[in-house]
């Protein structure tokens, strides 16, 4: 392991980073349980959708571990599979499920061929470090309001949003996790975050939140099959279309800027970006999250992306690909122990969401808040990422204005000739589509 992973180099140790491993993969277990959801009202099998998405997050997050070597997990992703549901195949354009999984297949591909030219790693050098470090905030607030939601403590209602029932018993439940942890972690208590999620579970069963599976044969047994959602594509006439130009263009956009945003926020709060906000590897990272795309098309999930829940396993020290790899065995694992991994509730969770968006704040004292053409932009992205609900959109609103700004007051040399191309593309698209 020390040999491999560079475990001293990276001041980290096996028990460290297996513990990070566990944390990432509880506090995005979740995934296992939403994605065959939304995917089901497409058409989907939901057995076959459970076993390719724990399926593809092992296979990408292996890629990940062993050849990136970087602490980051990946599994079908969050606002990709409501777009393969609500917009592909229930929205305007009324497409088969199957059509939809062949976008994402496509798309896949041709992440593998911007990898080879090194495209999407010209997109995460080019990103000012101003916005790097804003992007992580972002991302940190964006994680803790989704684990808010989650738990039912904020809910839609008002103007806008408002407090859920907090007397309800899973808003209380996740209060008193964030509580517990809180206190856990004023300790100095080691792995603060999963003993968390674990007491904040079993104190949920007596309050009914958390649902325990009946007896023991329903705790494992063979994951359900594939062959109603595997290898199931359109043919040669629908892939040449434009439909699918417009599908496989709005994956491709909102992938890459998922995954380069969650590679930038959260490497930011690992400080693992050199001093040209550079992250090494960063090119075999991208190639994992391409692959994994392939293979999660492949079996029948939507598109597979880094998830911005690495963060709570770099919060408890992980900084190695040991972490993704314990995260990878654990997705495995739960192939066969589903009802097990799956009685977590997202209001045992939460606490480790919100509390993992206080400890990407910390970049925020990075960010150069006298020059107006810094802040401004970094201020958009920070505020854009919870409020659009997405971490692609903060990105295109930071840039955009950062180009803008610098360009309107004579620092267009501060420019790299990337964000202007990126730029002009981002408002052609609010234009066009």
């Amino acid at each position: 392991m020390e040999n491999f992973f560079k475990l001293k180099e990276h001041k980290t140790n096996v028990k460290t980073e297996v513990l990070a491993g566990i944390t990432t993969f509880m506090t995005m277990a979740y995934i296992l349980i939403v994605n065959p959801d939304i995917l089901s009202q497409a058409g989907m099998d939901k057995g076959g959708v459970f076993t390719a998405t724990a399926l593809s997050a092992v296979i990408a997050t292996l890629v990940m571990a062993l050849y990136a070597k970087l602490p980051f997990a990946l599994a079908p992703g969050m606002g990709l599979n409501a777009f393969f549901t609500f917009s592909v195949v229930l929205g305007p354009m009324q497409k088969s499920w199957q059509f939809a999984l062949t976008a994402v297949l496509i798309e896949g591909i041709i992440f593998i061929l911007l990898s080879f030219v090194k495209a999407r790693e010209a997109i995460f050098d080019a990103i000012p470090m101003n916005l790097k470090n804003a992007v992580s905030v972002g991302i940190g607030l964006f994680i803790s309001f989704i684990g808010l939601s989650g738990a039912g403590i904020v809910r839609a209602g008002g103007a806008i949003v408002e407090l859920g029932d907090l007397t309800a018993s899973a808003p209380l439940l996740a209060i008193i996790g964030i509580i517990i942890t809180g206190i856990l972690l004023a300790k100095n208590v080691k792995g603060a975050l999963l003993i968390g999620i674990v007491l904040t579970t079993l104190i949920g069963i007596p309050m009914g939140v958390t649902v325990l599976p009946e007896g023991f044969k329903y705790i494992f047994g063979l994951p359900p099959s594939l062959k109603d959602v595997a290898f199931k594509f359109v043919s040669i006439e629908e892939i040449f279309s434009f439909e699918m130009i417009v599908v496989v263009f709005t994956f491709l956009f909102v992938d890459i800027f998922d995954t380069v945003g969650t590679l930038v926020g959260v490497a930011s709060k690992a400080d693992m970006l050199d001093e040209e906000g550079r992250l090494p590897g960063v090119s075999k990272a991208l190639m994992s999250d391409a692959v994994g795309t392939i293979a999660g098309a492949c079996l029948g999930t939507s598109t597979v992306t880094t998830f911005v829940e690495s963060a709570s396993g770099v919060a408890e020290g992980g900084r190695t690909g040991l972490t993704s790899l314990v995260t990878a065995g654990m997705f495995g694992l739960a192939l066969f122990f589903a009802p097990l991994f799956t009685i977590v509730p997202s209001a045992a969770t939460a606490p480790a969401l919100v509390i993992v968006g206080l400890f990407m704040m910390s970049p925020i004292k990075k960010i150069d808040l006298d020059d107006y053409t810094e802040a401004i932009p970094a201020f958009l992205t920070i505020i854009a990422m919870p409020f659009a609900y997405s971490i692609a959109e903060g990105i295109v609103f930071g840039m955009v204005s950062y180009v803008l700004l610098k360009t309107l007051t004579g620092k267009w040399k501060d420019v790299s000739w990337v964000m202007y191309v990126l730029s002009v593309l981002f408002v052609l698209r609010f234009i066009f589509m």
